[in-house]
């Protein structure tokens, strides 16, 4: 009698992080394949992070090659809790992070949350800014080596190892739970005013640090690192340090503060991260619409723009007007030009870390000392700034750009719609950086002049981000977490921002020119002129980049859509 054969199934593999590390490079080299611009982008960013990776090796084992103990424990303590620091507030001001692999995409996976984490933590190692991070604190190795010996290399190896994983933890759990938060409008509102405040604090901060430096009091400066080094900040950073003089118990009691650091952020990111997976929270009942006066079309146009016709070009303004104050991303541009628009021209033109030193003697002499070439330099950069934001616009819509290419909206009408919408928001700000500058140096005659260099750089601005935005679109991650950035899409924008800056600022260096030139007729003719000079720049970049953007529209499209 045949006895029949039973198929058995192989036992299921466990996944583990080398997964999700082979995933991240497989689905890295399918975003790369026939897009050249994007691996020489890559290229170039990984040899700048090695530059700057490298300058950072030398300055921190300088001070062990030097046979300098005191210098190599602020090297490591402020060096360290500064390279720390950056990695939790960078993500969430400029650089966003690395979501190659979204973790919403393992939502409907059997994968247990210890899993997760582990995984995407791994994946996030294998990344260029985790590279030249290490290579950085590899110099703390050779100093702590060179003072201590082979015992206090080692000691340093385990606490740079472990220092990265705090960096690169806090990274992801600070850029998560700000995603998770940001889905309530209310919490948005507030998480914007904090990090306005919080980003405002940091020139203070800046400024204590400067006038500590050159009060150059060391026995201080080295009784504060050593309460630093004492912190998450800079216990795995300072803990080979410590075995070089001689304190072995304290650079294990700073190891184990290190790895309780990465547990408490591992378990932070794990809570924000399932949160994230499980779907957006409700945002409370919805209101019933109000009254149809006027008719529906009309209800599509908030009341800032209703003075905009009902034709296509209004429609666009609304609409975009409405995605810059709802949208995450977007609005958290806006605080930034918001809160850098006030504190640098103030900084600039006040003397900066003079004013930490000799207090209002200094803001006298200081304000007495500005010109209006110098306030003329700084409103450059402030309107520079301010328009850069839409080097990469289309980036925003993503895959809905296509409604633009299927109803065959005009390029000039697109840009000049979106350039509109952004103004709105905009120009505000910069009339109160102007009179908020005026007052404080106490110059309110220099009112037009900052106006006006304000409004030529903003206009000039518009019109190089024209072109970049045609040019060189690149495609945002579909995540909730307003913070994420592809694979390489940091390194694009930085290069992008980079070369917006400096077209922008050539383009609006008469006004500078003019300002140090005409004296006192410049007074007068500075805002007319700015004005002017803006507002041509603007409609002549909507002009020539909306030809380049009719016969890209495919191709842009494309760019901007996110690959899966």
């Amino acid at each position: 009698m045949a006895v029949p054969v039973t198929a058995v199934e192989p036992p299921a593999r466990a996944v583990s992080p080398r997964h999700f590390v082979r995933l991240k490079l497989r689905v890295l080299g399918n975003n790369f394949r026939g897009q050249a611009w994007r691996i020489a982008l890559f290229v170039l960013g990984v040899l700048f992070a090695l530059w700057f990776a490298a300058t950072g090796f030398f300055l921190l084992a300088a001070p062990g090659l030097a046979d300098e103990p005191r210098y190599a424990l602020l090297a490591a303590a402020f060096g360290g809790g500064v390279l720390t620091l950056g990695w939790l507030l960078l993500p969430l001001v400029f650089f966003g992070v690395d979501e190659t692999l979204d973790p919403a995409r393992f939502a409907l996976l059997p994968l247990s949350r210890r899993t997760l984490v582990t995984g995407l933590l791994a994946a996030a190692l294998v990344s260029v800014p985790a590279l030249a991070t290490l290579i950085t604190v590899a110099g703390l190795v050779i100093t702590a080596g060179a003072l201590g010996g082979w015992s206090a290399a080692l000691v340093e190896a385990v606490g740079v190892v472990a220092g990265l994983l705090v960096c690169v933890a806090g990274a992801r759990a600070v850029t998560s739970a700000f995603a998770t938060m940001l889905r309530s409008r209310r919490v948005r509102d507030l998480a914007a005013v904090l990090l306005a405040v919080l980003a405002a604090l940091l020139g203070p901060l800046q400024l204590l640090v400067l006038a500590a430096v050159r009060s150059a009091d060391w026995d201080r400066l080295t009784g504060v690192a050593r309460v630093v080094g004492w912190t998450p900040f800079g216990a795995p950073w300072t803990a080979g340090i410590d075995v070089a003089e001689g304190r072995a118990l304290a650079a294990v009691v700073k190891l184990l503060i290190t790895a309780a650091t990465v547990g408490v952020l591992l378990l932070w990111w794990s809570r924000s991260l399932e949160s994230a997976m499980v779907g957006a929270a409700s945002a409370g009942p919805a209101r019933a619409p109000r009254g149809v006066v006027g008719g529906a079309i009309a209800q599509l146009f908030p009341r800032a723009v209703g003075w905009a016709r009902r034709d296509r070009f209004g429609a666009l303004v609304a609409r975009e007007c409405r995605y810059w104050w709802r949208d995450a991303r977007r609005r958290a541009n806006l605080i930034t030009i918001a809160v850098v628009g006030v504190f640098v021209p103030v900084m600039v033109n006040l003397g900066g870390a003079s004013l930490a030193v000799e207090g209002g003697a200094a803001f006298g002499e200081a304000s007495a000392n500005s010109s209006p070439v110098l306030v003329s330099i700084s409103m450059v950069f402030v309107g520079v700034l301010a328009s850069v934001t839409l080097a990469n616009q289309f980036g925003f819509d993503g895959s809905a750009y296509a409604a633009n290419v299927v109803a065959g909206v005009p390029g000039r009408v697109e840009l000049r719609a979106r350039m509109t919408a952004f103004s709105l928001y905009v120009v505000p700000i910069l009339l109160v950086v102007a009179v908020v500058l005026g007052v404080v140096l106490g110059r309110p005659e220099w009112l037009g002049v900052m106006a006006g260099g304000l409004f030529a750089a903003y206009g000039c601005g518009l019109a190089i981000n024209g072109f970049i935005s045609v040019l060189g679109a690149y495609s945002l991650p579909e995540t909730s977490n307003p913070f994420a950035m592809n694979t390489g899409a940091g390194i694009a924008k930085s290069l992008f921002t980079l070369l917006s800056m400096v077209s922008s600022a050539a383009a609006a260096i008469p006004f500078v020119v003019a300002a140090g030139l005409l004296g006192d007729v410049w007074l007068w003719l500075a805002l007319p002129a700015g004005l002017a000079y803006g507002t041509g720049a603007a409609l002549l970049g909507a002009y020539l980049a909306g030809d380049a953007l009719d016969r890209r529209q495919p191709e842009l499209l494309a760019s901007v859509t996110p690959r899966r």
